[in-house]
């Protein structure tokens, strides 16, 4: 979650990267079924390069599973590598501690694994040890949070930051804009306001918007913990006494934000939220709540990267591609979920 340079330079669907890692698990008919997330998505067979090839030692960093999103990244990363008998995967232990990471990674290049997927605390940070990795020769698959050196990773994979805000943007634009709503009163909750993921999310928010002649009312950012979510929710609660539409960047954060607005005693407006998790698309399958849609930022990723590193330590290419290499940046797409659509993806939702 990191810069647009990665995030926008090479875009494709679910359907190229993450076929098996989005279609594995199949929809049912039968409420019961749709309930029931998946927080290990896995894809299996399909093509050549599933087959068995040259062993693997993969490395694995990422921070600690503090947050719904992020435990869900290790989960689906250990579950993609247990699908190939040629991966040894080789997590270290998972930190917030910027430094103790350092050191985790350092680790991984000092026992010279194949191949190494990094989720850094901070690309900015972790820049440094990732070029180490690569100088070494060790290719380096940077999921979600980009180094902002190029050479410190040879292929990026993640979420669309900024189509994310477009999807919220658009969204919140077309239905004020159906209602005949002038001047609408738009609040914005950011994740953490210095991180350019969030950045990017805000400026694909308010060009959406500008679309419908729009623009954001309030921003505040609510550090993706649901206290925060509460305490920040809370304030602009009290600080708007009329809301038409709300964005909230994260739905781990959103139950903070929903606790304060159900706290409140508020449903005037409407809420977007972000990333999909499995609690946040249950509010929007119930219609009982201001939750009437969230943008996608999915955790299969980290399916998609374990994937993507494996190719690349045996030499292989992406078999729906011409080229004979896995491309440098593949960014997934953003999408909106709403009540219509929401069965079909409750079984790639993540527990907050």
């Amino acid at each position: 979650m990191n810069r647009s340079v990665g995030r926008r330079g090479f875009l494709v669907s679910g359907a190229v990267v993450g076929a098996g890692t989005l279609l594995t698990a199949c929809t049912s008919n039968e409420p019961e079924a749709a309930a029931a997330p998946t927080q290990q998505t896995a894809a299996v067979g399909g093509t050549d390069n599933d087959q068995p090839g040259t062993r693997v030692v993969m490395g694995f960093s990422a921070p600690a599973a503090d947050h719904g999103w992020i435990a869900a990244i290790a989960k689906n990363a250990e579950a993609q590598a247990k699908q190939y008998a040629d991966v040894e995967f080789k997590p270290v232990e998972p930190t917030n501690d910027i430094n103790q990471q350092i050191s985790a990674v350092e680790t991984l290049i000092q026992a010279k694994v194949d191949v190494l997927v990094l989720l850094p605390n901070d690309g900015e940070q972790l820049n440094q040890v990732a070029r180490k990795a690569m100088d070494a020769g060790i290719p380096v698959v940077n999921l979600d949070r980009v180094f902002p050196d190029k050479l410190s990773y040879r292929t990026w994979v993640g979420g669309d930051n900024y189509g994310m805000g477009v999807a919220a943007g658009h969204y919140i634009g077309k239905k004020l804009k159906d209602k005949g709503v002038a001047d609408p009163v738009i609040l914005e909750i950011q994740g953490i306001a210095t991180l350019p993921l969030t950045q990017d999310r805000s400026k694909g928010f308010a060009d959406a918007l500008k679309s419908y002649g729009f623009s954001v009312t309030a921003q505040q950012d609510a550090k993706f913990t649901v206290e925060s979510g509460t305490q920040v929710a809370g304030n602009l609660l009290q600080a708007h006494k009329k809301i038409d539409a709300i964005w909230n960047h994260d739905d781990d954060q959103g139950i903070g934000v929903l606790a304060a607005i159900k706290e409140a005693g508020r449903d005037e407006f409407f809420m977007v939220g972000g990333a999909g998790s499995a609690n946040a698309m249950r509010d929007i399958q119930s219609g009982s709540g201001v939750l009437e849609a969230t943008v996608t930022y999915s955790p299969t990723m980290a399916s998609s990267a374990v994937k993507l590193a494996r190719l690349i330590a045996q030499g292989k290419g992406m078999s729906d591609l011409v080229e004979n290499q896995v491309p440098q940046s593949i960014t997934l797409a953003s999408e909106t979920v709403t009540k219509e659509n929401v069965q079909a993806y409750l079984p790639l939702g993540f527990e907050s």
